[in-house]
């Protein structure tokens, strides 16, 4: 059983930044790649930015430049730090991890979401 936790999402004005944290819990042996994702109203979920278990980074075009993904293995907690904010990033926000539990098991895990409201 591995569980994840957004928080840290709020209402800001376009320009002003956020961090988004992702917290991990439960029967963890091992969290691969980390992924955040955002659904606006109306909109398909879509990929914001990855990082793998060795640091790497990729990053949506519409956030390159402004957003930043980071994670604490020995928190087993992933970052989102979000500057530059524009109402187009007005969404909620999702994580995603790439886990193999204690019995062995690959998992994808969802966390519940954090909303994020940006006013122009």
């Amino acid at each position: 059983q591995v569980q994840l936790v957004e928080s840290g999402g709020g209402s800001v004005q376009a320009g002003g930044s956020l961090r988004l944290s992702c917290a991990a819990s439960g029967s963890i042996f091992r969290l691969n790649e980390m992924a955040w994702y955002r659904q606006a109203p109306g909109k398909q979920r879509e990929l914001v930015a990855t990082i793998t278990n060795g640091g790497s980074t990729n990053y949506a075009d519409s956030v390159k430049g402004r957003f930043a993904i980071s994670r604490d293995n020995a928190k087993n907690t992933v970052y989102l730090q979000m500057n530059s904010l524009k109402p187009e990033d007005t969404a909620v926000y999702y994580c995603k991890a790439e886990a193999v539990d204690s019995r062995w098991r690959s998992l994808e895990v969802w966390g519940q979401g954090t909303l994020v409201t940006v006013s122009s």
